[in-house]
């Protein structure tokens, strides 16, 4: 498994590559919504066609493309995809409890106008990246206001935006050449790896004996098993992905098992070819859901501060805060964000620093699931956005080969160390494996 990371313009770079020349392209590109301020999240590169016609052109025949989008701009990144000649097969949801509210105080908005700024309950320090505070009564603190205005008052409660909980990722594919099994057979693409990414079931295991889940009959003299088993691998991978936090769980009542239809209970015996035969049980397959809560999807954390820095000792820590940026801000003496709040008697909230300063980092696991799903065995996979290089990470774990583009040159240098060290945590742990089981037979190592 080798990576490679190009710093460059996406569609410059992906013109020198050779066409069909990729297995799979899993990406996060910008959402286009200028995030933080950030220029290249609000470039239009995501709604250009000529990025995605570049990327079906190195993309194998029956490749799958996956990449990520914001709610509100997902549409005009699938248009795109769609225009550039990529067939469109579905969306995943990654679903998540930690998104921040983005949202105008509409009465303080209309107390503003009215050139009130209405009386202040309560005001936290922000503290700069210079190390000083702003002064109270500054528009960079967080401030908790009571309407005063009359109008103010009677919209009090009512904001613009609704808190971000999803982030849609469109599946898509690129043309095959002829049948899915012939095209399979001259390119290794056209399919996803349904059973490399099955969700685990949980405490309910297959037997095939439950009676709930298989039946005999006497046809050829055996069981026909129409009752759609639990496959002992796991869930057959939905399009739904999720973090585990409370607030997704609670949105998931939890379901009792599937109950199974039923036939007519008069159904009459039938005949073919080879004589008469018993009916088929007065019974319908139900879908097999063993019921319970989001777990029967694909559970991924958001990225951790671990899993976002392996990797970048003597790298320089810098600040990811930014004006409005509220999530991105911590207490000072406890480290409890704005979202979770504290009790700390002075609380001076800061912009913390890190040595992945991205803001958008992805988890390692959710692209490694991604990049499984889509990649055939040995296969290439093509990051046209590889930020800080999360899918990368995930490509070496998978034992793929990665091809990187990124923009900016700190970002390249990130997603270099990072997907290093993953290499190097491969190659000692493989090492560690071939110790314990030469130890084991009494062989040499080497």
């Amino acid at each position: 498994m080798t990576f490679t990371i190009h710093n460059g313009n996406c569609i410059d770079v992906m013109r020198s590559m050779p066409d069909n020349s990729v297995d799979s392209i899993v990406t996060d590109p910008p959402y286009e919504l200028g995030f933080m301020g950030k220029s290249w999240d609000s470039s239009g590169i995501a709604f250009n066609v000529e990025v995605w016609t570049e990327a079906l052109r190195v993309l194998k025949p029956g490749g799958h493309l996956l990449a990520f989008s914001g709610s509100r701009t997902y549409h005009r990144m699938a248009v795109a995809i769609e225009d550039a000649g990529f067939q469109i097969r579905d969306q995943i949801m990654w679903i998540y409890g930690s998104g921040f509210p983005k949202s105008l105080d509409v009465s303080k908005a209309i107390d503003n106008k009215a050139g009130s700024k209405g009386a202040v309950i309560d005001e936290v320090k922000i503290r700069k990246d210079d190390g000083t505070n702003y002064a109270l009564g500054h528009s960079g603190n967080l401030t908790s206001l009571e309407p005063i205005t009359p109008e103010a008052q009677q919209w009090a409660g009512w904001g613009t935006a609704l808190k971000p909980a999803h982030e849609p990722i469109v599946l898509a594919r690129k043309p095959l050449i002829g049948t899915v099994a012939a095209n399979v057979l001259e390119f290794g693409t056209g399919g996803l790896n349904i059973d490399g990414s099955r969700v685990e079931a949980g405490d309910e295991k297959f037997t095939p004996e439950n009676s709930k889940q298989t039946f005999a009959n006497e046809i050829y003299g055996k069981g026909l098993g129409l009752g759609n088993p639990q496959n002992p691998a796991g869930r057959f991978p939905a399009n739904i992905i999720h973090d585990g936090s409370d607030e997704v769980l609670a949105g998931f009542p939890t379901t009792s098992p599937a109950k199974s239809g039923v036939r007519n209970p008069n159904g009459k015996y039938s005949t073919n070819a080879f004589g008469d035969y018993n009916p088929l049980p007065n019974v319908i397959s139900g879908h097999d859901d063993l019921g319970g809560s989001a777990a029967r999807f694909f559970y991924c954390a958001k990225a951790s501060k671990r899993d976002r820095n392996e990797g970048l000792d003597g790298f320089e820590s810098q600040s990811i805060g930014a004006k409005g940026n509220g999530l991105a801000r911590i207490c000072a003496t406890c480290g409890a964000s704005t979202i979770q709040g504290c009790e700390c008697p002075d609380r001076t909230y800061v912009n913390p620093t890190r040595q992945n300063h991205h803001p958008t980092v992805k988890p390692t696991d959710l692209m490694r699931y991604l990049v499984k799903l889509i990649t055939p065995p040995n296969g290439t996979v093509l990051d046209p956005f590889t930020g800080s290089g999360s899918t990368g990470k995930g490509a070496v774990i998978e034992g793929f080969t990665f091809v990187g583009i990124e923009l900016d040159p700190d970002y390249v240098a990130i997603a270099t160390a990072r997907i290093q060290h993953q290499l190097e945590q491969l190659r000692t742990d493989d090492v560690t494996r071939r110790y314990l089981k030469a130890d084991e037979t009494n062989d040499q190592l080497f």
